[in-house]
This record gives C-alpha cells, structure tokens and sequence, in this order.
C-alpha cells in the first residue's frame, strides 16, 4: 500500500491524500472542499480501479471553471501513475 498525496490546482480543496494498492484505490481524503460531496465521492471511488477513475471523472467543469475536485482527482491519479 502506498500513500499519495496531491495538490489540487483551480479548485476549493487544497489536497487530495490517496492509499493505492497496485492499481486500486483503497482511500481517499481531501481537504477543504465540499465536504459532504467529497466524502460521497471517495466512497465512489474506493476500491475502484485508477484507469476506471480517471475514465469516470476527467474533463469534469465546475461552474465556469475548467476544473473541478471529481476531474482534480483524475489529474492527482494521472500525475500518480506518470510517476509509477
């Protein structure tokens, strides 16, 4: 089991703290943000495969942003597999 943590770009959350296990994501916590919605999400998320991740959530806008926490975790999974 291996501990990632990433820095969210463009969004409310500030980090995003992964357990991954090969290519599973056992966990995830993020701080700040929209907490309910966040918790919801990385409960979707456990257990879950990254590629099925990534697939899932990249390209996801909040407002009129070009970002949003759901499409930051699949850029935290995708900057985590580029350096694995």
């Amino acid at each position: 089991m291996e501990k990632y943590t990433y820095q969210t770009k463009g969004v409310c959350s500030t980090a995003m703290h992964f357990e991954i296990e090969g290519d599973t994501i056992l966990s995830l916590n993020v701080d700040r943000g929209c907490h309910g919605n966040l918790q919801g999400i990385a409960k979707l998320v456990e257990g879950r495969k990254l590629d099925e991740v990534i697939q899932a959530l990249d390209g996801i806008c909040c407002g009129n942003k070009n970002t949003s926490c759901p499409d930051q975790i699949a850029q935290a999974l995708k900057a985590y597999m580029n350096h694995h």
